[in-house]
């Protein structure tokens, strides 16, 4: 991550111009004191976020460059869809550390799991997920910053009511249908912006009337499109400009085939404008309705003036399973496991 980072800085500040080829993975190796592998890692995310090209025999050339617009064909424009069935299969779901690891938390926790959640979620689960994305997604908040829910749909809507239930709300077109019905459900009007292989179109972002943006940078649904490095930058530079909130949905992130998943948005930026979310319904057990929301600082007291009164909707029981399951190493054993099937 340090060596994709410090390449992306370098890129993004035109230290290497379109066109370049950047320094082979062995004198990368070599240079930054680590193994060739790790080089070549670092290659495939800069490849995947749309920021190189790998060429076979060849090398890994720069591919950030000035906007252009692919538009999708009419087969997505104006449609609203539902998720696909689950990347996991029966088989995925690790039973018997499921219920290793359950019979764990009852020993240890006992009468615990019987009581009343904290209305964020409780610490030992909030402690593990900063762990968590301290070690894998270049992300470092304190437990304060984290919210626990019932799934993504439930912070949606707790995310609607926080910030105004009269904004507007702008959408990938197309996505997940149950966005769209929970922001209007909760009296947000949304807009519809179409995209094009990149991400949202640019000329869409300038036409939007919203104050608030939700988008899935990594593999949209239904869709699949990954948002470039550069369309990534344009929703933050966007959100800035406008004074505006982005709520990045990181669904399905941990899938990522390069071994490590893209930046996110949230890690990306200083300004303290982006709302993360993401979900165990997919990485551990469709069953499993738990999802996470990571507020900035400034955004901490809203929460507590508006929605800070609700209970946390995940029981204790799920909650301690949780933290045991990410602090043992087994969610990320598991993600490399399909990942290495895909």
């Amino acid at each position: 991550m340090q060596i994709y980072s410090a390449i992306r800085s370098m890129i993004v500040n035109g230290a290497y111009p379109t066109g370049t080829r950047l320094p082979s993975k062995r004198e990368l190796a070599r240079d930054s004191g680590v193994s060739i592998i790790t080089a070549e890692h670092a290659f495939q995310l800069l490849a995947e976020e749309g920021l190189c090209e790998l060429r076979a025999r060849s090398g890994c050339y720069v591919k950030y460059t000035p906007e252009h617009s692919f538009p999708l064909s009419d087969h997505w424009q104006g449609n609203i869809y539902e998720h696909d069935s689950a990347v996991y299969h029966n088989d995925d779901i690790p039973f018997s550390a499921v219920a290793s690891k359950l019979r764990k938390v009852i020993l240890d926790q006992g009468e615990r799991i019987l009581m009343k959640s904290p209305n964020n979620g409780c610490a030992e689960l909030r402690e593990a997920i900063c762990r968590y994305l301290a070690r894998n997604r270049n992300i470092n908040v304190t437990t304060e910053q984290i919210v626990i829910g019932s799934g993504a749909e439930y912070l949606y809507g707790l995310c609607i009511q926080m910030l105004g239930r009269d904004r507007i709300v702008a959408l990938e077109n197309p996505s997940y249908r149950k966005i769209l019905e929970v922001y209007t459900a909760n009296g947000a009007s949304c807009e519809l912006l179409s995209m094009d292989s990149e991400g949202i179109r640019t000329d869409e972002l300038k036409r939007s009337k919203a104050g608030i943006l939700h988008v899935t940078p990594f593999n949209s649904f239904p869709s699949h499109i990954t948002a470039s490095a550069e369309r990534r930058q344009k929703y933050l530079n966007w959100a800035k400009e406008r004074e505006a909130v982005i709520i990045e949905d990181d669904y399905d992130s941990e899938f990522s085939l390069t071994g490590t998943a893209p930046q996110t948005l949230y890690s990306q930026t200083d300004d303290e404008n982006v709302i993360y979310l993401n979900t165990f319904s997919k990485t551990i057990a469709p069953s499993l309705r738990v999802g996470y929301m990571i507020l900035p600082n400034a955004y901490i007291p809203l929460y507590q003036q508006t929605v800070g009164f609700y209970s946390c909707t995940v029981p204790m029981l799920e909650q301690y399973f949780l933290s045991e399951w990410l602090d043992s190493g087994e969610f990320e054993r598991n993600i490399s496991k399909i990942r290495n099937r895909v």
